[in-house]
């Protein structure tokens, strides 16, 4: 009544072709065969993550008074639309001396905005900020203050940013300031 279609059986035709077949030479043709089985008695080894020794657990030990603090250019940027004095709202936030840093990629990045920043840009002056020159080549102020954390975990850095929070948090151990109801705020996950 109903037609039966044929199944062709592709696997087993190739495995009888490559057992035959004169281009495979005989060591290669014994690896399929043969399989080793796992000794449950040997060791096995695993490469383990290296954290910096100043990780005790999640605890960062080079966090300590005075902080320094690393700004980004948003952060400043919010700060003057919060009317928000940097320094002072740094010390109320961690209750202890704070010293905020300035790469020149940051500084670059607000003297690219022109006029508009100014006011930024006056306050990023500041002699109270410390100056941090960078090495690398490139003035993207994210991937300089997240390649600065990376190798010190002595900073805490300052930002408003959503990706770079993003970025610092994959970060162990590196606290992030931000602003929340007109005053700063920080965490550390």
């Amino acid at each position: 009544m109903g037609k039966q279609k044929k199944q062709k059986k592709f696997a087993a035709m190739k495995r009888m072709i490559s057992l035959k077949d004169q281009r495979i030479k005989e060591q290669d043709r014994a690896k399929t065969q043969k399989k080793k089985k796992e000794d449950p008695s040997v060791i096995k080894e695993q490469a383990v993550a290296k954290y910096p020794s100043c990780m005790f657990f999640q605890y960062n030990t080079q966090l300590g008074p005075p902080y320094y603090i690393l700004v980004d250019t948003n952060f400043i940027n919010f700060s003057i639309k919060a009317k928000l004095d940097v320094v002072q709202s740094m010390m109320d936030c961690l209750y202890a001396k704070c010293v905020p840093c300035i790469t020149d990629c940051v500084m670059a990045e607000l003297e690219k905005l022109g006029m508009k920043y100014r006011v930024a840009l006056r306050i990023a002056k500041d002699p109270r900020f410390d100056r941090l020159p960078c090495s690398h080549k490139g003035t993207y102020a994210d991937d300089c203050l997240v390649q600065r954390v990376t190798q010190h975990k002595c900073y805490i850095v300052a930002t408003v940013d959503r990706d770079l929070k993003r970025r610092i948090r994959k970060i162990p151990g590196v606290p992030i300031m931000y602003i929340s109801n007109h005053r700063y705020s920080s965490s550390i996950r």
